[in-house]
């Protein structure tokens, strides 16, 4: 098997390597299910799939097609899509032609969907559908490098007027030019594959910039051969597992999915459409699933405010379930780290044992009833939810890493993980504190530097190696890393006190079901003060019960609205130092999304676009009139 074959040290130049290994390896075993949308109501239909000799066929006819077109090794290809299993056939057969992918978010608006493809260079669009095709037909003037855009849907491959001639090709019209390359030239793809070396360019990611223009982060071959062994060799994913994926392909998290998924030889589960993942779960009954915290806040909230609902005992017993499930898993992570071993006091097992029966047992089969928990990365996950989950018997291990360092830089392990941490490092990967608390890294994971942009580059990689990751940290004896909070974004209040704003965050969370994101503020200012969103659905199934009529904006507006929160703030407020405490806060009138440029794709917080956006709020709780 491949993962018996290399170590760390001793790792091929590229995941193409790996891939031609798996497919020779384990031909016959399922590599991707994926849905079929089915008319009408229903889930879809799951019954498709492609062993990894299937892939590989679509694979190869796709590089040599890329190879047809010119496409040949450092060579930027775009993707522009949302996650589907056709966006991993396309990155896998740029990979296997020795190119470059250049990920593009598909809720990326034309302008800087034309700006990432001509600051990298591309010379092919994998475009999702005629609206991603829309979007670089708008600004073809701009892109004169950009020679073809295939697109995936093969009804909206159609060329328009202007276009020049060939310009637009299907998915399966550039297979078919690709499986007459390889009648001509039978060895093209496995001889390009042995070509490559470890520090050619393999991925251009472009981080969601909250000012500026984005930066092309450069990733090379041998990165993505590092982080699928790595994974494996702490024993994440297992050879049995299930996997399923919807997180964005475009975010560097998604990419080191696909590269320990090669590794492994896992099954893994397609589908990006995040409206349909609750619908998803129980007919894929996935083993393991990677995801970030603003999903388990929507799946606590939606938990919690059920019962809140139903009222009565249904209430009181959720509550009762919810402070359990923390207490034990406090409990037993405590026991482990003190004896290697996990165990709680009889009458707290027994607690524990009813409110399995009661609650636990239910929210585990709406997740398909297989999990055996989550990995969580892309922002901060209030630790109080965390231990809700991993006490329900869904443990959650939080992992952390950057585009920048390809994602996965450290993460907690099944045995020992630890809630509130970010677990330790991954093997092969060196990690330090500086004097001013910055977390430092270095190792095989780290990127080449930002695409074209040099002087960006020497701001936070040193020559040695040594990484600036931005964030504020600790490191505890035993291994296990903390994050405290965003360098940029520590802030001091006139008074010199320093407030960590996503720590105060992240509790509110745990405390009020109904919101969906806060943002703290106070930078220079008296006091701190919050902007908060509210949950829609939550919030108005609350009204509805409350008989507090109108839309969403005029529920938010009400003051008996305004007085729920305000509980939830004062609670809050117990918890935290003087100086930390909210002394006032402002309802937004709508949800923080991605469409509006609040959230990037991975669901992270803009702090400084949302505190532009509603700066007039701002300025109200700190107006001395």
């Amino acid at each position: 098997m491949t993962e018996k074959q290399y170590s760390l040290n001793n790792r091929p130049p590229s995941v193409a390597h790996l891939f031609l290994e798996r497919v020779a390896s384990t031909p016959d075993r399922i590599a991707f299910r994926y849905p079929v949308v089915t008319e009408g109501e229903g889930p879809d239909d799951w019954s498709h799939s492609w062993t990894w000799a299937q892939t590989a066929e679509r694979v190869y006819a796709v590089a040599a097609g890329l190879m047809d077109l010119g496409i040949r090794p450092e060579d930027r290809v775009g993707i522009a899509s949302a996650t589907r299993v056709e966006w991993i056939l396309a990155d896998l057969g740029v990979m296997c032609a020795g190119a470059a992918t250049t990920t593009v978010y598909a809720q990326t608006d034309a302008e800087e969907t034309a700006y990432i493809l001509s600051d990298s260079g591309s010379r092919v669009l994998f475009a999702e559908d005629a609206a991603q095709l829309a979007k670089v037909r708008e600004r073809r003037s701009e892109l004169p490098e950009l020679s073809h855009v295939v697109v995936l849907d093969a009804a909206d491959a159609v060329a328009a007027e202007g276009d020049p001639e060939g310009w637009v090709l299907s998915l399966d019209e550039l297979s078919e030019r690709g499986a007459t390359y390889l009648e001509k030239n039978p060895d093209c793809v496995t001889e390009t594959i042995a070509g490559l070396r470890g520090d050619q360019l393999a991925t251009l990611i472009y981080t969601s910039g909250t000012t500026g223009r984005p930066k092309g982060v450069r990733l090379s071959q041998d990165t993505w051969s590092y982080m699928g062994l790595a994974v494996r060799q702490i024993d994440l994913i297992a050879e049995d597992d299930d996997q399923f994926l919807w997180l964005p392909l475009a975010h560097v998290f998604g990419k080191m999915l696909l590269s320990s998924h090669i590794v492994i030889g896992h099954v893994m589960s397609v589908d990006g459409r995040v409206d349909k993942i609750i619908d998803n779960l129980p007919v894929v009954r996935p083993t393991a699933m990677c995801s970030v915290p603003r999903i388990f806040e929507r799946v606590y909230n939606g938990v919690a405010n059920r019962a809140r609902e139903a009222g009565g005992a249904r209430y009181r017993i959720f509550t009762w379930a919810v402070g359990v499930a923390r207490e034990y898993a406090r409990t037993a992570q405590e026991s482990y780290r003190r004896t290697g071993k996990e165990s709680v006091p009889a009458g707290l097992a027994l607690k524990h044992a009813v409110a399995d029966r009661l609650v636990y047992r239910k929210l585990r089969a709406a997740f398909g009833g297989r999990l055996r928990g989550f990995v969580s990365g892309a922002a901060p996950l209030s630790p109080d939810i965390a231990y809700f989950f991993c006490g329900a018997g869904l443990p959650i291990l939080e992992g952390y890493g950057l585009t920048e360092s390809a994602a996965a830089s450290a993460v907690n392990p099944w045995q020992g993980y630890r809630t509130g941490t970010i677990g330790k490092p991954l093997p092969g990967n060196e990690v330090r504190i500086a004097e001013d608390g910055e977390i430092l890294m270095r190792g095989p994971g780290i990127m080449q530097g930002y695409h074209n942009q040099p002087e960006k580059t020497a701001e936070v990689l040193e020559p040695d190696g040594w990484f600036h990751t931005g964030d504020i940290g600790e490191l505890s004896d035993d291994g296990y890393l903390r994050i405290t909070d965003r360098k940029k974004d520590l802030f001091k209040t006139d008074g010199g006190k320093y407030v960590a704003p996503s720590e105060i965050e992240g509790q509110f969370k745990a405390v009020c079901p109904f919101v969906s994101a806060m943002v703290i503020v106070g930078a220079g200012r008296k006091f701190c003060s919050a902007l908060i969103a509210l949950d829609e659905a939550a919030i108005m199934s609350w009204a509805q019960q409350n008989e507090v009529p109108g839309t969403y904006a005029e529920v938010v507006a009400h003051e008996r609205t305004r007085a729920l929160i305000d509980g939830y703030v004062q609670e809050l407020n117990g918890s935290l130092q003087r100086w930390q405490t909210v002394k006032k806060f402002q309802l937004l009138p709508r949800e923080l999304d991605v469409e509006h440029g609040d959230l990037t794709p991975s669901l992270k917080l803009k702090r400084p676009v949302v505190e532009r956006e509603f700066s007039g709020l701002i300025e109200e709780m700190y107006d001395p009139a």
